[in-house]
């Protein structure tokens, strides 16, 4: 019996070639995906429940003490000249407040802007950029040695009018 095909080096076959690309495919696409998870990581898990419910409660102490005070106002964005003004109601004037704009999903975007009062119920900030979108709306204050709190979840447009403590 007599083969008349040469036997060829098993580099030269294409098969092969197509189950080692398959494999290096394989390599390839789990590093990147690899990769990715690590330097992606979930912002939104936190790691100490305990900690995290001593915060909710104490942010309900503020809340509430804010309504006691009566403690309300309009916020206004102004994104075109980036201004921000808050007219503040109640029965509290601190030497300045804080104003937290908190993304839910993305912390490099949460923005912390220190508002002045300028007269005797209006307080005035810069914003460092344009704003938009869902956010989590925080003002703290302080009345004597104890902190209040304003919060809202709003859908932040240009010009917009945002009422807090209602």
């Amino acid at each position: 019996m007599h083969n008349d095909s040469a036997a060829h080096p098993w580099y030269k076959e294409f098969w092969a070639w197509f189950i080692i690309g398959i494999l290096m495919c394989s390599v390839i696409l789990g590093t990147t995906m690899a990769v990715t998870a690590f330097r992606g990581a979930d912002t939104l898990v936190v790691s100490n429940y305990y900690d995290a419910g001593k915060g909710i409660n104490q942010s309900l102490e503020r809340e509430k003490f804010a309504e006691r005070l009566g403690v309300r106002g309009k916020l206004n964005l102004r994104n075109d000249t980036g201004a921000v003004q808050f007219e503040i109601e109640g029965n509290s004037r601190p030497q300045l407040l804080t104003l937290n704009l908190i993304s839910p999903t993305q912390a490099e975007k949460d923005r912390r802007i220190v508002l002045q009062p300028t007269d005797s119920n209006l307080y005035q900030g810069i914003l460092p950029d344009q704003i938009t979108g869902r956010r989590f709306v925080e003002i703290l204050g302080k009345e004597g040695d104890k902190e209040w709190r304003l919060f809202e979840e709003e859908e932040l447009a240009p010009g917009q009018v945002i009422l807090l403590g209602n």
